[in-house]
């Protein structure tokens, strides 16, 4: 399939999605809208998932391809050679599933952030902990961790932990979790551990140990072709657990949203709820971040995107900004290996483009 087209079909719903941003006032949020926009949701990301493992830069007929997904087990996957279905089933359908475990991570992540911080900019890079798991991940890189299973996915989450520690423990006073020192906290970390890593990669570059530059390089824009069938359980069972705590929590996030002495007054036990949602938000971007890398802007604009589109409220605005966040991640890893094959790009690079243009477009509209 060629690859502007399918660059130009894959995107189609985010450009309508934005366009689609100045519609008028969203309906109430009830238990059959939010099933509708699931399945709405659930039914694109599908689809950009069927298109996206039909594109790559082998040269497998589409049909045939399309067949045996339908007919996988009978004669349909015959019609396919080895080669063929080691590519489709074994490469990129592997890939898919951990875009949309990303995707899905990142974007609920943001949701969480931002409104518990009251901060439109809030995503989960902001607050360290993506750069606590850089750091972790390199360093298991350099001294060889990648030899021995979960070596280098493993450090990247102590490293992921430790930061979510140590920017908690600071925002801490007594029972109370200030949001404003805890964004600063963030802040303060990701610039640490930034100076961190342009030490460890100087040191690389003087070494002159290239492949091991290069990986690094890869791995600091995101790279989701390195992930193995644990990496995607670990990622997996995490944004679930995630999901699952932080769904429950969602009225507690719309009477937060308000003001904490509104909710306090209406019955949320607002420190209780702030420290909850942050861990489980944290260590769903931690279980995501490990494995893939850090990329940039999905948590961010997928929460907006969605806040535009569907209103503000947490019952629709977490699962939809999931399923939306899984169908962009999809997307933006198809483009980077696609548009530039047999060479790939980092992930991170089309979503930094994606990303920053809208950033900006944020910014002057103040849709923020």
């Amino acid at each position: 399939m060629s690859s502007p087209f399918l660059i130009a079909f894959l995107f189609v719903p985010v450009l309508a999605a934005v366009f689609a941003g100045s519609a008028a006032s969203p309906p109430a949020v009830t238990v059959p809208r939010v099933l509708k926009t699931c399945l709405a949701l659930t039914a694109l990301v599908v689809a950009v998932s069927v298109l996206s493992l039909l594109a790559g830069a082998s040269d497998i007929n589409a049909l045939l391809a399309l067949k045996a997904l339908i007919l996988k087990g009978r004669e349909g996957l015959a019609s396919l050679d080895e080669a063929e279905r080691t590519i489709l089933f074994s490469i990129r359908l592997p890939r898919i599933a951990f875009a949309c475990v990303i995707g899905a991570s990142l974007s609920m992540a943001g949701v969480v952030f931002q409104a518990l911080l009251r901060n439109p900019l809030a995503e989960p890079y902001i607050l360290g902990i993506s750069g606590g798991a850089a750091v972790g991940a390199i360093l298991g890189i350099l001294i060889g961790a990648s030899l021995v299973p979960m070596g280098v996915p493993g450090l990247a989450f102590l490293g992921a932990l430790l930061s979510v520690a140590v920017v908690f423990g600071i925002a801490r006073t007594g029972r109370t979790l200030s949001s404003n020192t805890l964004l600063l906290a963030g802040v303060i970390l990701n610039a640490f551990f930034s100076s961190v890593i342009m030490l460890i990669l100087s040191s690389t570059t003087l070494s002159s140990d290239i492949f091991s530059t290069h990986r690094i390089l890869f791995w600091l824009m995101g790279d989701l072709g390195v992930a193995e069938g644990r990496d995607i359980l670990f990622s997996g069972i995490l944004f679930l657990g995630g999901f699952g705590v932080i769904y429950s929590f969602a009225r507690a996030l719309n009477l937060m949203v308000l003001g904490e002495e509104t909710a306090m007054q209406l019955g949320v036990n607002v420190e209780r709820t702030k420290k909850i949602l942050f861990l489980a938000a944290s260590l769903a971007t931690a279980g995501a971040v490990a494995a893939s890398g850090t990329i940039g802007f999905v948590g961010l604009i997928i929460p907006h995107l969605m806040r535009m589109l569907l209103g503000s409220d947490h019952r629709l605005l977490i699962p939809a900004s999931a399923l939306f966040g899984a169908a962009f991640m999809v997307s933006a890893d198809t483009i980077a290996r696609t548009v530039t094959a047999p060479a790939e790009l980092p992930v991170g690079v089309i979503t930094a483009l994606c990303g920053a243009p809208y950033f900006i477009h944020l910014l002057r509209k103040r849709a923020v």
